[in-house]
């Protein structure tokens, strides 16, 4: 039986041992509701929860009463682009994303747009990257709500935040962006890239599945309303009970990220320097899909011509990568980002994701191109 070799790291991350050895003791002893001030032991949970905030904010550059726990990057999207269109503009106004976005970026807005609001769908080039003067000419026109996410998930480029934010800025343009899957490998500082709202996952950096945060500046925090009616938790802006284990979890993550990103990064690196030339090396007829230069280090989405991914996948079952996002994995359309990048359905079909983790080893890699080689 051949090792199992996980390479869609990108779609998940395990909660590592650091994280969860803080977790536990808030699964059954310490687990006293945070919102219940009224003893000592809810009092005592709550500071825990108000240091996590603290840890998720540091790293990011932000303040913790400007970080609402969500229950993930889902709902922290729909939350930021719902709550900032229906509750903040006073005139009329505009939504500009881009075709590449997550699933739930794009849904929310065919929401809005339902409700007769007008949303403008960035395209992207061969590489993936948006045009900035196109982004320009449409700040021009009205007042703005831009969201536009920072790493992909799926091709793994990196849009410039920094210059989206500076013409945001420019146009007084309320920015939001989601950095799920960016935090992880590259430094990300809100008030560098000019952001009103941020969205975060646990699971992508080594938390747990079921938490996450929006970052909402103070500038607007205090105009938005819940999605959600309830007890009015998270400063009025999310209701429900936190669960102080989970969020321990990310604060955890961050906190780790915050000191040790740049060893992660390294070994990232690393991983596709050799990931490249093994693949340079086979003499496979293989293509890159996305910039090869601005791109998180822990992404290679490539296409073999000829060989059909997930037919390459039924060859080597005990290696698990991904045709695309795993929130559209299990539909039958193709993918919506390798479509704005021109491919046409074969080179989509030949289409598949490799995303390192920091468990991810050199034997990994070369196990993968012997595979890939149909060397069993």
């Amino acid at each position: 039986m051949s090792k199992k070799i996980f390479l869609d790291y990108q779609s998940t991350t395990p909660v590592s041992d650091k994280v969860l050895k803080k977790m536990l003791p808030y699964f059954s002893e310490k687990f006293a509701n945070p919102h219940s001030n009224n003893h000592s032991l809810g009092r005592e949970t709550n500071e825990v929860v108000e240091k996590t905030r603290e840890q998720v904010a540091k790293l990011i550059n932000a303040e913790p009463n400007e970080i609402v726990f969500t229950s993930g990057a889902t709902e922290s999207n729909n939350l930021a682009i719902k709550s900032i269109a229906q509750n903040y503009f006073t005139t009329d106004f505009q939504i500009i994303t881009c075709k590449t976005e997550h699933k739930c970026v794009l849904e929310s807005c065919y929401y809005l747009e339902q409700q007769n609001i007008k949303v403008h769908y960035l395209d992207v080039n061969e590489a993936g990257l948006i045009n900035l003067e196109d982004l320009e000419n449409l700040l021009k026109v009205k007042p703005s709500l831009v969201s536009i996410m920072h790493a992909n998930n799926e091709i793994g480029v990196l849009q410039p935040l920094k210059e989206i934010g500076e013409l945001c800025k420019k146009y007084n343009a309320i920015f939001h962006s989601d950095i799920a899957q960016s935090l992880g490998t590259t430094s990300v500082d809100v008030e560098l890239f000019n952001l009103h709202a941020a969205s975060i996952s646990g699971h992508k950096i080594y938390g747990p599945k079921g938490i996450g945060a929006l970052y909402l500046s103070k500038s607007i925090k205090n105009i938005l309303k819940p999605m959600i009616d309830g007890g009015g938790q998270e400063m009025g802006i999310r209701s429900g009970t936190l669960s102080p284990a989970l969020c321990v979890g990310l604060g955890e993550a961050c906190a780790d990220l915050k000191k040790n990103k740049i060893q992660y990064y390294e070994h990232f690196k690393k991983l596709k320097s050799v990931m490249l030339s093994e693949l340079i090396k086979s003499k496979m007829d293989f293509e890159i899909n996305g910039d090869v230069s601005s791109r998180v280090p822990n992404n290679l989405n490539i296409r073999i011509k000829n060989k059909e991914a997930l037919a390459l996948f039924n060859q080597m079952p005990h290696i698990a990568m991904s045709t695309g996002s795993a929130c559209t994995s299990g539909t039958i359309t193709r993918s919506h980002v390798l479509t704005a990048l021109k491919l046409n359905d074969q080179q989509i079909d030949e289409s598949f994701r490799i995303s390192f983790g920091r468990e991810t080893s050199f034997d990994d890699l070369k196990e993968l191109i012997s595979q890939l080689n149909g060397k069993n």
